[in-house]
């Protein structure tokens, strides 16, 4: 008898012990995105000029790399990494890793320390399962959001993770967070059907992918390349596209003044506001000479257009235009990059 009591007391301090340890794994919100932010990123990359050309998330996996998506520094000769809620800029050296399949990039930062956020199985992730993502939508540093697993879908041989957790352009790159603060998949902005819909790339692809890094190759040598198959290709594509800018014309002849209008595109099946426009004039020689960006926060209904007024300095139009003829349209190359937008359900 005294052997089946101690068997009992065995088996209730190690029920005790294991309740006691998912309770201490599990952690609070306010403690999931103290942490996060401290690891969490915002990416802006730049042309050879030093324009911006894109905005993005990212996240410390280990000393000195960040994770990130891969669409979100395609294109890009230089960018830095900026820490939430943080001034210094740490200049990104290269990339270590690509999986264009995934949309997953690694890359390398100089002189940055920062907490990196542990990686989680997301073999383990279940359907209504609580989640975070943190990230930069629309510029804004450090917006953390709460949601669910809403669905895990099959794309061909690999996974998705649907999340009702909010993501905007800006967010791409982010980490997305299980109840224990561990990442489980990385944000990834994609439109689908005339739905906003939410999805992370789960995060057993970015184990391998780290445990396949090597030197940083600078980005100028290590131009992305489109995969032929991508993950989200059947979902949508970068999180800039489907916004258009053209048609500049300068609001007063002969180069009295640098007002000019331009007209914003909205080609897909949702309706977008704030957003985002870089206006890149050029002189004669192609050579950059003024930028302007454009903040548009009206709506854009989806298939239509809406023109928007700015400004740069007059001497731009006289430099672009052949004023003495008296024309309103620029005669040289004028390039417009949307930067971010909202969608609009």
């Amino acid at each position: 008898m005294h052997e089946i009591h101690k068997l009992f007391a065995l088996v209730v301090s190690f029920l005790f012990l294991t309740a006691l340890h998912s309770v201490v794994s599990a952690q609070t919100a306010q403690e999931i995105a103290q942490k996060a932010f401290g690891s969490t990123v915002l990416l802006v990359m730049e042309d050879t000029n030093g324009q911006p050309l894109s905005l993005g998330s990212g996240f410390f996996v280990r000393g000195g790399e960040i994770a990130s998506n891969l669409h979100v520094v395609e294109g890009a000769s230089r960018g830095y990494a900026k820490l939430v809620g943080q001034k210094t800029k740490y200049d990104i050296e290269g990339i270590t890793a690509i999986d264009p399949e995934r949309d997953l990039v690694v890359l390398k930062i100089s002189g940055a320390r920062a907490l990196t956020l542990a990686l989680g199985s997301s073999d383990a992730v279940q359907v209504g399962e609580t989640i975070y993502a943190v990230g930069n939508p629309q510029g804004l540093e450090g917006t953390f959001s709460q949601g669910i697993i809403s669905s895990i879908r099959e794309v061909g041989t690999d996974k998705l993770l649907q999340i009702t957790a909010p993501i905007s352009p800006g967010s791409s790159g982010g980490p997305v967070l299980n109840g224990k603060g561990e990442v489980i998949g990385v944000s990834v902005a994609t439109f689908s059907g005339g739905q906003n819909l939410n999805f992370a790339i789960p995060s057993n692809y970015l184990k391998t992918l780290i445990g396949k890094a090597g030197t940083a190759k600078p980005l100028e040598q290590a131009k992305p390349i489109k995969a032929q198959r991508s993950i989200i290709s059947d979902l949508g594509g970068r999180s800039s596209e489907g916004i258009e800018g053209g048609q500049l014309v300068w609001q007063y002849r002969y180069g009295s003044s640098g007002d000019y209008s331009f007209s914003l595109r909205n080609r897909l099946r949702e309706n977008v506001k704030k957003v985002f426009c870089l206006v890149i004039f050029y002189d004669a020689q192609g050579n950059p000479i003024d930028v302007d960006v454009v903040r548009h926060d009206g709506l854009i209904p989806a298939g239509l257009a809406k023109r928007v007024n700015s400004s740069v300095d007059k001497s731009v139009q006289a430099l672009t235009t052949n004023t003495r003829a008296g024309a309103e349209s620029p005669s040289t190359k004028i390039e417009y990059r949307i930067l971010d937008f909202e969608i609009v359900n």
